[in-house]
């Protein structure tokens, strides 16, 4: 088993973002069936290595984001502007998905199932109704479950990408939280940006300047709101969501844009600033408190037997439940552990997980430890990597304010590595792909990959 917290890079737990996507109806080949013409003939707009991506797919993405724009009243650029946009993307998810598949990266049907459960649960569902939402708004269940697939493969792409090249060390958070207040307030932004290239002429920069400063007085004006303006002018690869960027912390915000902020209140707007990758604004959207710094943690034993192509589950099962057997029988839990667990973390340590939140060993035995009483041990039960058994060995209410403070200093840290690893590697990929956009007969320059998120760090 493997928590969520590892000493090496903090990543973002639960796919929350991906859940909030794949739920909101963005993934990129949803579709609202009755908004999009039926066409005779199909025709390539992309190839992408062996690839190809069809007139069919493009349409369908494009409708699905003009009727989610319709919804939300928000203003679109001119459609072959948006064509381009869109296409990008799903360029890159193509490319991204397929670098997933050749890595060996697998979502399993358990997995996939998790995620789906986690939409409904975020969205105060219940998987029947999210089956109706779907059907409601003519999206096919077996296309959603596919799109949701790419998304889970293409987080675990990152996850892995990542966590091979950033490493936090302990005297990185320790200058942090020498030198930055962490664990104040949070806000929620939203970006716009004009790029401008490493070698930009000051003619090029004087435009940039001027065309994100009417954007902005535009904004001030009414004529529209910050979140169409994004998807209508925005360069920034967030542009299509409105440039949306969420929460932050002050302390994750480089210094130039928090004394930007400092004082806004929702709704209000930045000036204009300058930055590696051109020109932003950033309208301040939410501010929230931190929550209470208490939280329950638990203290368990537990066994693993994994399951394999050369391990069946059914063998798997017979020989985890064996051992419960010898348990309830008797013997030690912690020897039985050593003895014959296949959890590399705990099985030396006679299977002691140490003190953890309740979801930070994953949902299977989050489900598991809240039902047990101290002392108790529970029934086989199977997660996606196997059959295990726990002991539940303690439960406490700990301060955990310090414990909370490096914890989010660490996932600041890693949440900026990250971004620039991540962003390097797309870009890297998108160069080294062979893609041919054929829009209008003609190809296409490929998009800038500017990181949403890192776009104010």
């Amino acid at each position: 088993m493997k928590p969520t917290l590892t000493g090496r890079v903090l990543i973002a737990p639960l796919l929350t973002g991906v859940f909030a996507a794949a739920l909101a109806l963005v993934p990129i080949r949803a579709v609202h069936a009755q908004s999009v013409a039926t066409t005779p003939v199909d025709s390539i707009v992309a190839v992408v290595d062996e690839d190809v991506i069809l007139r069919s797919e493009l349409d369908r993405a494009v409708a699905n984001i003009t009727s989610q724009s319709a919804a939300r009243g928000a203003q679109l650029p001119p459609k072959d502007i948006l064509e381009k946009q869109v296409l990008e993307r799903l360029i890159l998810v193509r490319l991204q998905v397929s670098r997933a598949a050749e890595s060996g990266i697998r979502v399993s049907d358990a997995e996939l199932q998790q995620a789906i459960s986690g939409v409904a649960k975020q969205n105060q569902m219940t998987e029947d109704q999210l089956r109706e939402r779907l059907a409601g708004d003519h999206i096919s269940y077996d296309e959603f479950r596919s799109n949701l697939r790419d998304e889970l493969a293409i987080q675990g792409l990152r996850q892995r990408y990542v966590q091979s090249k950033v490493q936090i060390s302990e005297a990185e958070i320790d200058q942090l939280l020498a030198t930055q207040k962490v664990g104040g307030p949070e806000v929620r932004l939203a970006n716009l940006q004009v790029s401008l290239s490493d070698d930009a002429t000051p003619e090029q920069i004087a435009e940039a300047k001027k065309k994100i400063d009417d954007i902005k007085a535009s904004i001030e004006r009414g004529e529209i709101d910050f979140h169409s303006a994004a998807i209508r002018y925005s360069q920034a690869s967030n542009a299509l969501d409105g440039g949306e960027i969420g929460w932050r912390s002050y302390d994750a915000i480089p210094p130039a844009f928090v004394n930007l902020i400092n004082g806004l209140k929702p709704g209000q707007i930045t000036d204009s600033l300058r930055g590696s990758g051109g020109f932003q604004i950033v309208q301040v959207e939410e501010v929230r408190q931190p929550q209470a710094q208490q939280a329950t943690q638990y203290r368990a034993q537990d066994i693993l037997i994994r399951t394999s192509d050369l391990v069946g589950v059914e063998a798997a099962r017979q020989k985890i439940e064996a051992l419960r057997a010898r348990i309830a029988g008797g013997e030690d839990f912690g020897k039985v552990a050593k003895e014959a667990s296949e959890d590399t973390l705990t099985k030396n340590a006679g299977g002691d997980m140490g003190w953890f939140l309740v979801d930070q060993w994953g949902g299977a035995v989050a489900a598991q430890i809240q039902k047990l009483a101290d002392g108790e041990m529970s029934p086989v039960f199977q997660s996606e990597v196997g059959f295990h058994l726990l002991k539940r060995t303690g439960m406490r209410v700990q301060d955990v304010t310090e414990e909370n403070r490096r914890n989010k200093a660490r996932e600041i840290i890693g949440n900026r590595k990250s971004e620039e690893e991540y962003n390097r590697f797309l870009r890297q990929m998108r160069s080294e792909a062979f893609v041919e956009t054929r829009l209008d007969g003609a190809p296409v320059a490929p998009a800038p990959i500017p990181a949403p998120a890192a776009s104010t760090h």
